[in-house]
Order: structure tokens, then C-alpha cells, then sequence
């Protein structure tokens, strides 16, 4: 089976199961996207959503991957240049890794998912290729109800959906730009405090100061040793 070349040659994941996907399909799957009743979208979506949790794509990284990432296997180093800044993370294969998981935790993994989904889109030439994967990324991504729907605004959505037919390497431009925006202001900021990433750095570095930062203060106890008070959302 043809592998399609990923932006970022250790995130090569996604397109051994496209193909797969669109076996699992019947014609009508992969005309252009209507308006469709309800029963029509919910047993689209169940077959979706069983065909995600069969083969794992749900957790966007391969067995291996899963089995070879741990605290033992990430240097400090490279942990630590990770809280630089979000574009350092996602330089790192292992960052990568670390940061599906924690949104896995927050129940979020489709948003990295739809971004690492969107950075191989890019990287196609195939005309062919590209009007499937990019009908890939619209039924598992955009479409409403889909089985990993982002959290995209209408309008940008509409405009995916007109386009799609005859889509371009820019077809998910605006939406993946919003997607990458919430990650990086909302989610990568209680990434760091998390206990999965304070997990790898205290490990690492035992007797470090670390500050986790759970609520808007942060407190010292008798010891001089930093607690957080109970978060107020």
C-alpha cells in the first residue's frame, strides 16, 4: 500500500488507513456533501465512528508509537524545550505524542488529530489523492455530526463544504488556523501544568522547582514549597 510522505516524517500515520476508509464506503459516501435527513447522517456516523475505533485511528499514532513513548524514553532536555513556546512542542515527534495525550484526557484529541490530518493534506500533488483525502477530512472533521467534529464557525465550515468538490491545498486553511489558534492559547498553557508534562520533567529532574499552575495563584506552604489553591472553574 502506497504511503503518502507527511510533512513530519515521524507523524506518518494517517494515510495507511484512508484507504481502508474509503473501502468501507459505498458511492454515495463520496459525492460531494448535502444536506442529508437524519437517519441518513446517524447511520453515516455510526459507520464512521466504528470504523475509527476498529482501527485505532482514533488515538491518531500507531501501535508502536504508543508502546515506545514514555517519561523513560524523553530526555529532559528535549521536555523542557518544549515549554519555549507551542511551535518548539510540535517540532518533536515525542511532544507530539505527549500533547495527544494530555487532550485525550481533556477528550479534545480531534483537534491535533484535524491539524496533523490538514499539515499532510498540504503535502499531496495527486489530484486524485487530494479530492480523497480531502472528502476524508471533511466527513471525519468538519462535517456536522461528524465522528470527530472541530469546533469550527459556520461560516468557515460552509465555505469548506462549497469548495470541496473541487478542493485546493488551501481548503482547510481558515479552519485549520482557528483549530491550531485554540490549541495553542487554550490547551498548551494547561498542557505545562498538567501532571502528564510535570510527570516527565519531575522524573527527569528530581528536586527541580516546578510551578503548577492550576488557577490564577499560586501559593507557598511553611516549607517554602509551591501548592496551588483549588481552581475556581
Amino acid at each position: 500500500m502506497e504511503t503518502l510522505l507527511f510533512l513530519f516524517p515521524q507523524f506518518n500515520f494517517l494515510a495507511p488507513k484512508e484507504e481502508a476508509y474509503f473501502k468501507m464506503l459505498g458511492p454515495e459516501d463520496l459525492q460531494t456533501p448535502r444536506m442529508k435527513d437524519d437517519t441518513t447522517r446517524l447511520d453515516r456516523k455510526s459507520r464512521l465512528s466504528l470504523f475509527l475505533t476498529k482501527s485505532g485511528s482514533h488515538e491518531n499514532v500507531s501501535p508502536d508509537k504508543r508502546a515506545n513513548t514514555s517519561p523513560n524514553n524523553i530526555s529532559l532536555e528535549a521536555a523542557l524545550k518544549w515549554s519555549e513556546s507551542f511551535e518548539e512542542l510540535l517540532k518533536h515527534s515525542d511532544g507530539v505524542e505527549t500533547f495527544s495525550q494530555f487532550l485525550r484526557t481533556e477528550f479534545s484529541e480531534e483537534n491535533i488529530e484535524f491539524w496533523l490530518a490538514c499539515e499532510e493534506y498540504k503535502t499531496i500533488d495527486s489530484e486524485t489523492k487530494l479530492l480523497s483525502k480531502a472528502k476524508y477530512i471533511y466527513a471525519v472533521f468538519i462535517e456536522s455530526d461528524a465522528p470527530k467534529e472541530v469546533n469550527i464557525d459556520y461560516s468557515t465550515k460552509m465555505d469548506i463544504q462549497k469548495n470541496i468538490s473541487h478542493p485546493t491545498k488551501s481548503c482547510f486553511e481558515a479552519a485549520q488556523v482557528k483549530v491550531y489558534s485554540l490549541m495553542k492559547k487554550d490547551c498548551y498553557p494547561r498542557f505545562l501544568a498538567s501532571d502528564i508534562y510535570l510527570r516527565i520533567t519531575k522524573k527527569k529532574a528530581p528536586g527541580a522547582t516546578m510551578f503548577r499552575r492550576r488557577s490564577r495563584s499560586c501559593v507557598f506552604n511553611e516549607r517554602g514549597e509551591p501548592t496551588s489553591e483549588p481552581s475556581a472553574w
